[in-house]
């Protein structure tokens, strides 16, 4: 009977294993469903977050340490320490992606936004007054974030409120800029692309691509993101159809120090050039190299612009000291705008952009006109060949002459491409004929008859030079001599 018993005993046994009651106790009800520290710190990481959460599951009196290390990460970010990219866990904890893209701004947000640039808006706890999720940035770094506007929290800030860009659900910021230290906005319709798209463009003042910050200043990046026509799912879902809205938020934030966003038009300048993958509408860049960078000029109600690659550049009117054509040819031309110098011991710098399509000359022309940007060097600093196959119909380049001051560039190097073409088919010699065509009147001609016998080998030629340049005062002077 005892084997029996003993036997019997065994599935008693094998029933209510010790183990049995672990299986059926989930996490200690000790352990909060979740902490609003931990939350903040991993919401970009949400496998490490699960793993926190693990932890605190099986051993609940470790949750303060949690929440204390999850404190401490929050704190870096807010207060990062000087001189030193920011530790927080967000970006320790992106190992597995490429150095690029866990790039993170020096010094946090405050530094992005540059070093004088201090308000509410760089702490994430700052709620947004208006936030569009997953925007592509392209500048500064190239990821999606939270879009976000805050505006200032008081009459206390200085910033005036600013525009941020956030990861983690908007727990991180990455980068931004207050409203008080931006130049311009722009809303550019993106080229050669089939379907439509616009970048909005942030220029910071101190920073159009052009001039050095002074030392020990540290302006605010530029910033670029894209808006893409939504599809037809996205507008049944409530999406809006154009950067238009954006444009209204950015100005009420904007208004007040007297700024908003610019939209190319047609009255400033459109293209002749037709656009294949938009049919029948019209286009407002000029296609254009700067060295061996490839992007497109806008030409603007402000100034110029040159994007959509890093770093842009931006010509307000203000900065421009000369525009120029050069290398003209049948296809193509140049076009140098010269900037003043941004500093005392600074001097001027000319920009060229190349390769631009000779169809788009004449808007161009009338667009530097109308601004005022007119050339003031070609002849003085130059002195560079111009060609032109495109010649003017015969006899105009006389009336070119006869209109004076009134000579674009361009019409400038007709003139002188068929002077020269005249020279090389009469064997002309400026020492035995006086000026050149297109210089004076008949008065002219009759001056230099006169005084062909009293200048002769090297004089000569001093005394065309000093008629080239002073035309009707020398007259003046000589006639006063014979008298």
């Amino acid at each position: 009977m005892s084997q029996f018993t003993a036997f019997s005993s065994r599935p008693t046994a094998a029933a209510a294993p010790p183990s049995a009651p672990p299986q059926t106790v989930p996490i200690p009800a000790s352990a909060p469903a979740s902490l609003p520290e931990v939350e903040q710190a991993f919401a970009d990481q949400p496998e490490l977050k699960k793993r926190v959460y693990s932890a605190i599951g099986e051993s609940p009196q470790h949750q303060p340490l949690f929440s204390s290390i999850s404190s401490y990460i929050l704190q870096l970010r807010q207060n990062p320490p000087p001189n030193t990219l920011a530790t927080n866990g967000a970006t320790a904890s992106r190992t597995d992606e490429p150095a690029t893209k866990k790039r993170k701004i020096e010094g946090g947000a405050e530094a992005a936004a540059g070093a004088g640039t201090t308000g509410a808006w760089t702490n994430s706890a700052a709620g947004a007054d208006f936030t569009l999720p997953d925007v592509s940035f392209s500048i500064p770094q190239r990821k999606k974030l939270h879009l976000q506007l805050v505006a200032a929290s008081g009459a206390g800030d200085s910033s005036g409120g600013g525009l941020r860009a956030c990861s983690g659900g908007g727990a991180n910021v990455e980068f931004g800029i207050g409203f008080r230290d931006v130049e311009q906005v722009f809303c550019l319709p993106i080229p050669e692309k089939a379907k439509r798209q616009w970048n909005f463009i942030i220029i910071p003042k101190g920073n159009d691509g052009l001039s050095t910050a002074p030392e020990g200043t540290a302006p605010p990046e530029q910033i670029v993101w894209t808006f893409q026509e939504p599809t037809k799912k996205e507008l049944e879902g409530g999406a809006e159809t154009g950067p238009e809205f954006m444009a209204e938020r950015l100005n009420g934030f904007l208004t007040p120090f007297g700024k908003k966003v610019v939209f190319p038009t047609k009255e400033e300048f459109q293209s002749t050039i037709p656009q294949s993958h938009l049919k029948g509408e019209p286009g407002f860049h000029v296609k254009a190299f700067r060295g061996s960078k490839e992007g497109f000029l806008f030409l603007t109600s402000v100034g110029i612009v040159f994007g959509f690659k890093k770093p842009l550049v931006y010509f307000s009117f203000g900065s421009v000291e000369s525009v120029s054509y050069t290398s003209v040819l049948q296809r193509t031309f140049n076009l140098n705008i010269t900037i003043n110098a941004s500093g005392p011991e600074q001097k001027s710098q000319e920009i060229e952009f190349s390769m631009l399509d000779q169809a788009d000359y004449t808007g161009i022309d009338q667009y530097i006109k109308h601004h005022g940007l007119n050339d003031a060097s070609m002849a003085a600093q130059r002195k560079a060949q111009m060609y032109n196959v495109n010649g003017p119909e015969e006899g105009q380049s006389e009336d070119v002459a006869a209109a004076g001051d009134g000579e674009t560039e361009l019409e400038k190097a007709q003139r002188m491409l068929e002077d020269e073409e005249d020279e090389d088919e009469e064997d002309y010699d400026p020492g035995s004929e006086g000026e050149s065509e297109g210089s004076g009147t008949s008065s002219d001609e009759d001056s230099d008859e006169d005084e062909e016998e009293g200048y002769e080998g090297d004089e000569g030629d001093e005394g065309n030079l000093v008629q080239d340049e002073l035309g009707s005062e020398a007259e003046d002077v000589q006639l006063t001599d014979e008298e």
